[in-house]
């Protein structure tokens, strides 16, 4: 970078509350930094992305990341943000989920053992695990006051509504992991999202109590659903980064219709192009903002990295299919599953395969036994005037004939009568 990490940082709005002097440590010398990721699901969501890429500009700045999966830390579930107690899941569901969120994380970091920056993937069961209570609450209990505690944002919105002890003891447990990293790994900085600032100083604090060393702390701001509220493994909503919880095409969907605002911020944020790249896209956008420019190089550039080159091919394909320019050589090469995530909401006519074999002509096919015209002079009417599209191609002969090379998926056919009224068309055995 030609800049410093903290100010390009800032710069990209990934900087919300920060420990005084952090950006004179991250100039001076190579830092470890950590992020943690609680397994209260299978997958990771585009709320983790944001520490995830903290992670990601850390380590292209040669500082060594550390990706914390919390294998002790999600059986007691961050009270965080949250109205109501997490479920407790099972050691079985445990493992299954930290094995889904490690293959995810190895896709943004680079693990290189022999590079200085080379991340590293731990588990917090790992020192968690063979420590009994007693021995927890003697050696670490000892260090935190309960009025230091309580100040907590995250234990005060909770406290309202009943918290347990286990709860309670959220923060100070995480704490702990940042004074394991910062023994064993040298690691002096922890990154998250806005809402776990106050864990994370737990964490600081406790290592200035129990070591008598300093560390540094940066959260970013949170990216928040329509509704206002945060993007979370355990709440509704979520865009997900397991393509079979979230598709890749309902994935680019997401960042192709967020607003012009909230592209002109996801850009610095969610991809690693320069500010002076996001600049001219802007600029480019705001010339012709009904074009989409700035979602389009958005959704393109979080679906390449997530999904991959040949996902977001088919994700672009599928939704340019009802208003872009895709041929019928395109559409027929859609996977079926992604063109039918496309076409949801588009009215759909079951007719009987039986009129294939007979060659049956459209206009009648279109009229009688499907009703997506009215009458058959309606339907001719349409064809004659060249409004009529079957398969992305214009149909102009009144007395064509359908065949089951029209079919796509083997039973489909996408009818468009003029620019935006769809229909799909499905020949049932």
């Amino acid at each position: 970078m030609n800049q410093g990490l903290f100010l390009s940082l800032q710069e990209r709005g990934l900087v919300q509350d920060f420990v005084p002097g952090l950006d004179a440590l991250l100039e001076r010398e190579k830092v470890a930094v950590y992020a943690g990721f609680d397994p209260t699901a299978d997958s990771l969501h585009i709320g983790n992305l944001v520490p995830i890429m903290l992670l990601v500009h850390f380590q292209r700045a040669g500082h060594r990341p550390i990706a914390l999966v919390g294998g002790a830390t999600g059986r007691v579930g961050d009270p965080t943000g949250r109205s109501a107690e997490r479920n407790v899941l099972s050691r079985e569901q445990m493992e299954h989920h930290l094995a889904c969120q490690q293959a995810q994380l190895k896709r943004f970091l680079d693990f290189d053992p022999a590079s200085p920056a080379g991340a590293r993937l731990v588990n917090n069961e790992e020192w968690f695990g063979p420590w009994s209570f007693l021995d927890f609450i003697a050696d670490v209990g000892r260090h935190i006051p309960i009025n230091y505690m309580l100040a907590k944002d995250s234990v005060k919105l909770r406290l309202e509504n009943g918290m347990s002890f286990m709860e309670f003891c959220y923060q100070l447990i995480q704490g702990y992991d940042f004074v394991h990293l910062h023994r064993h790994y040298g690691c002096k900085v922890q990154v998250g999202g806005s809402d776990q600032w106050g864990n994370i100083t737990t964490g600081t604090e406790l290592i200035r109590r129990m070591d008598g060393s300093e560390a540094w702390a940066l959260t970013a701001p949170l990216t928040k659903k329509s509704d206002g509220s945060k993007f979370g493994k355990s709440e509704g909503g979520n865009i997900w980064l397991d393509p079979q919880k979230t598709s890749p095409y309902r994935f680019y969907q997401f960042w192709l219709n967020v607003s012009d605002d909230e592209a002109r911020r996801y850009l610095p944020v969610y991809t690693l192009l320069s500010m002076q790249e996001i600049a001219e896209a802007v600029s480019i956008h705001d010339q012709a903002p009904h074009q989409r420019h700035a979602q389009r190089l958005l959704a393109d550039d979080v679906t390449r990295r997530v999904h991959g080159e040949q996902a977001l091919a088919q994700a672009r394909a599928a939704s340019d299919l009802l208003f872009g320019k895709v041929s019928r050589d395109q559409m027929m090469s859609l996977d079926h599953e992604v063109l039918m995530q496309a076409l949801e909401g588009v009215p759909v006519h079951q007719v009987s395969k039986s009129l294939l074999v007979e060659g049956c002509e459209w206009v009648p096919l279109l009229s009688d036994h499907s009703g997506i015209f009215g009458s058959r002079s309606e339907a001719r009417k349409m064809i004659e005037g060249g409004g009529l599209s079957l398969n992305r191609e214009k149909c102009s002969d009144v007395l064509a004939r359908a065949s089951t090379e029209d079919l796509f998926a083997g039973r489909l056919v996408l009818v468009q009568k003029g620019k935006k009224n769809f229909h799909l068309l499905v020949f049932e055995d």
